[in-house]
């Protein structure tokens, strides 16, 4: 399981686009997003560096998070 502190991330289209990208690197993750808390956790085989390299991508700095 992977988590990320999203600062930037403020509405469901910033989600949405999230998303999409996390998908576009393992169309089976399961990403769960949380704006109140601005993180997203996702679960995944893709390894951490290519799924923060697709939200850096898509326009939004992540952190990072312990599991």
């Amino acid at each position: 399981m992977h988590r990320y502190a999203v600062p930037s991330m403020t509405c469901g289209h910033c989600a949405g686009t999230i998303e999409r990208a996390v998908k576009g690197v393992d169309p089976q993750a399961a990403v769960k997003i949380n704006l109140a808390a601005k993180e997203v956790t996702i679960q995944s085989t893709a390894d951490d560096a290519r799924l923060a390299a697709a939200i850096r991508d898509a326009g939004y700095e992540s952190q990072r998070l312990g599991t």
